[in-house]
């Protein structure tokens, strides 16, 4: 019987989608302009009976901006594929006549003396954007509708919101992903839908099409800023700093329909509790467009505003209102679903209703909306000012370029920063003019600077849909220091450069450079390709008065491969892309080891293989890939675990595995282990040294404890097994400098990110723990007080011999999200530096 209904139903769908038209989303009889060219007309279909590409998409969104004096069309940048990131202004052609005017009054009302504007003749600013996870595109599909409508609509209402309103309006937040999902799906269509799930059609190959081209969560990057579709989307959230946000996703089939408020025992305490009661406010406009729709939807469940780094949230610390939006996915056309046959036309219909909605409510909350935004800002200037704490200084000591890429980070997101003033320390660190700069606190985003810095380890709840702790310092490794005293605040940087780098002078004898510098590994690797002999110091000497410490690289001038002046020249030119400075020396006498001393130890180029495909976490490969492949300029091959059986892995010297789960390796061990044996090196990160210890590669003992539920009922059962995550919290190790690993490190201690419940005991020696949780490890974020017992004293990082070769586990993620540059360098040391290990 469940099979005729099916059948049933198909027969239905099959009939539906040969019949939708524009009316199936917009009201037949509504007054649309003529000219303007609706969706059908370019694309060549109805909106739904295919997934629009991103090339389709923009060059409609161009066609509109041709016909409609509504819409003002911008390209912001460029995707890593070379997409172009759209943005349409959408209001009455008499305010963009006055754009710019508009904009000037609209931030105005952030600053000192916003009192005087007044607000009922100013338009409310709304950015809505559309499928930031490029496999979820309902969203940029109804997008496809919404423009047409704002740009045709001849209805009072909608010409009403044109002139209250300023429509900042990004039709796809993931070009790149959108683009790879679209040709998957539509390429697997069938005919005759079928709507059985377990169809090619609805289980794309990895990694799937949420991600960008690096295999990126773009709704994870708000915060950090550190990929291109960010960047152009925070320039724009910066130069207007929008009233409302809207996000649109997509969740399980089996789900409905979610609008924000979230839960409410997850927000993030920086938002204010006026945020959520215009959000609960919004959100009734919302119930009244889907109950009208018929549309199944709830709220103030399983999604939070904690994490600040997301679309819906981080507006909430700069003013506005974030929503997000989830609409239940069809991941293809049609699917089965507990609510019946999900089609989709119908997610596009219910994406297309909250636009509508959120428009409506903006409109008829304008002036509520802006009066909010004006007293958010007078808070922050209260509060700032009533503070003791008035700057924050920060340096990374003998590294200039993660002070710089963290200042770059503060400047996209406009917070001003300063030179500091004069040398102080504080708490045995040094802070100079020359390597610090100085975050004054009395400044307009005072709440984004605090939520970029603050530590939290008491929560309301005990559950998070992301991550609990980001604090940035600790993600730079940053030496920072909250300060009362404002004498310390220079003149504000304005123009922010990085050092450059240089050779000192031409040696005769050798060149050196210290490995503190955060792209010595990119130099590294340049240098290695031209072959250019060079080896790295295993212990601290001085010379020509310098202190030079572990891990300082050493280049002979003599008996290399090129002359002493094309030797010079090289240098020269990776020194000034690197920002590295180069020194020379004329002699190789020292005090401490000599130059021609066995502890000087020849580096030999890797040769870099990364596993990718079934069972490989998408994320950590892309953020492996991204890493190596960007900022340091080192080619790696990326091998699908489906093909490892005919790769040769003889040219490679080492093989990194991204966290692994599953069977898809299994028949691979035997290989692996010859590889390993006749001497390659194997990284494995996170969940692949559960596989690796399995496999008898190396000998690790994982601690574990019992999970046993008391006094917990049936209803809270998941509550209690969500609880035990440990989803993204920050600890403190101690290193041993000594180790190679940990070459480059200046400091004996190293916050690191953790998003796991894997517990390593020490080795016995303790010469093989070069890194280790401290006794009291927990910075910030949650963590239950039982994994936190686990936690102490035990280790991140082992490496073991397997005959010629070696194995390197590394139980966290030292690559996170792309902003996690202070651990980055563990990588790059296993990849250089493990035969030293």
């Amino acid at each position: 019987m469940k099979n005729l209904f099916a059948l049933f139903g198909l027969l239905l769908c099959n009939s539906l989608f040969s019949q939708i038209s524009l009316d199936y989303y917009l009201d037949p009889n509504h007054p649309y302009d003529d000219n303007i060219p609706q969706p059908k007309s370019l694309l060549g279909y109805e909106i739904g009976t295919w997934h629009v590409s991103h090339d389709k998409l923009v060059s409609y969104m161009h066609r509109l901006a041709e016909s409609s004096d509504r819409i003002q069309l911008e390209n912001r940048g460029y995707t890593f594929e070379g997409r172009p990131i759209l943005l349409l202004t959408i209001t009455s052609p008499l305010n963009h006549k006055r754009i710019n005017e508009i904009q000037k009054t609209h931030m105005a009302l952030t600053e000192v003396g916003a009192e005087k504007i007044k607000i009922e003749e100013q338009p409310l600013v709304v950015y809505q954007g559309f499928s930031i996870h490029g496999n979820e595109p309902s969203g940029s599909n109804a997008s496809l509708l919404m423009a047409y409508h704002l740009a045709a609509s001849q209805d009072p209402e909608t010409l009403k919101m044109l002139e209250e309103l300023v429509i900042l309006f990004d039709p796809s937040f993931n070009p790149d992903g959108l683009q790879r999902f679209s040709n998957w799906v539509n390429s697997n269509k069938n005919q005759n839908f079928t709507s059985d799930s377990n169809d090619r059609e609805y289980n794309e190959v990895w990694p799937g099409g949420r991600t960008n081209h690096y295999w990126f969560d773009l709704n994870r990057d708000w915060l950090p800023i550190q990929l291109p579709e960010s960047k152009a989307r925070i320039k724009t959230f910066s130069d207007w700093l929008p009233n409302i946000l809207t996000d649109h996703h997509e969740m399980g089939t089996n789900s409905s329909f979610f609008f924000q408020p979230g839960v409410s025992s997850r927000v993030n305490p920086l938002i204010p509790h006026k945020n959520q009661e215009i959000t609960s406010k919004i959100a009734s406009y919302h119930i009244k467009g889907f109950d009208k729709l018929g549309s199944l939807y709830y709220s103030e469940e399983n999604f939070d505003d904690f994490y600040l780094g997301k679309g819906s949230a981080y507006p909430d610390v700069n003013g506005g209102i974030g929503i997000l939006f989830e609409q239940a996915s069809s991941r293809g056309h049609v699917q089965e679903s507990e609510n019946g046959l999900l089609t989709f036309p119908f997610t596009i219909r219910n994406q297309l209703t909250a636009a509508f909605t959120t428009l409506k409510a903006a409109t008829s909350m304008r002036i509520e909306i802006l009066n909010y935004f004006k007293e958010f800002y007078s808070d922050i200037r209260d509060i700032s000012f009533k503070s003791k704490q008035k700057a924050i200084v920060f340096s990374s000591g003998k590294d200039p370029v993660k002070s710089y890429q963290f200042a770059m980070i503060l400047k996209r997101h406009k917070i001003k920063f300063h030179k500091l003033n004069r040398n102080f320390s504080r708490d045995g660190k040094n802070y100079t003019p020359k390597n610090s700069y100085v975050i004054p606190l009395e400044q307009k985003k005072h709440q984004l600077i605090q939520a970029m810095f603050n530590k939290q380890t008491k929560f309301k709840d005990s559950i998070f849909y992301d991550v609990s702790a980001w604090a940035f310092p600790y993600a730079f490794n940053l030496n920072y220091s909250i300060e009362t005293d404002t004498s310390l605040i220079g003149n504000e940087i304005t123009d922010i450069k990085p050092d450059k780098g240089k050779v000192i002078s031409k040696a005769s004898y050798a060149y050196l450079f210290e490995a503190h510098n955060y792209y010595t590994p990119k130099l590294l690797n340049y240098l290695l390709k031209q072959n250019i002999r060079v080896k790295v110091g295993l212990t601290p000497f001085i010379l020509n008065g310098k202190k030079y410490d572990y891990g300082t690289y050493m280049i002979p001038v003599k008996n290399q491969n090129v002359t002493e002046e094309e030797l010079y020249t090289i240098l020269k030119n990776g020194a000034g892309f690197s920002h590295l400075k180069i020194h020379s020396s004329e002699t190789g006498f020292t005090k401490g080891i000599d130059l021609g001393s066995l502890d000087f130890s020849t580096v030999k180029k890797p040769e870099i293989a990364i596993l990718v495909g079934e069972g490989i976490r998408s994320y950590d490969a892309g953020e492996i890939w991204h890493l190596l492949d960007t900022r340091h300029d080192i080619s790696i091959s990326k091998i699908d675990i489906r093909e490892l059986t005919q790769v040769n892995l003889n040219r490679y010297t080492h093989l990194i595995i991204p966290s692994f789960s599953g069977t898809a390796l299994d028949s691979q061990a035997d290989k692996l282990k010859k590889f390993v044996s006749e001497g390659g090196t194997l990284i494995g990160y996170r969940y692949t040294s559960k596989w690796l210890n399995k496999n008898k590669f190396i000998d690790l003992k994982f601690l574990n404890k019992e999970l046993i539920a008391k006094e917990v009922n049936f209803e809270n059962k998941d509550k209690f097994t969500g609880a035990q995550l440990t989803s993204g919290a920050i600890f403190n190790t101690i290193l041993d400098r000594t180790h190679p690993i940990n070459f480059g490190f200046q400091n004996e201690n190293l916050a690191v990110f953790r998003n796991t419940n894997i517990y390593i005991e020490p080795h016995k020696q303790s010469y093989n723990n070069p890194i280790k949780y401290t006794a009291n490890p927990l910075i910030s974020g949650y963590v239950t007080e039982e994994n936190l017992e686990l936690l102490k004293n035990t280790v991140p990082f082992q490496t073991q011999k397997m005959n010629r070769g070696r194995v390197i586990v590394l139980i966290d993620n030292t690559n996170f999200r792309a902003f996690w540059y202070g651990t980055n360098r563990i990588l790059t040391n296993a990849l250089f530096l493990s035969d030293k290990m």
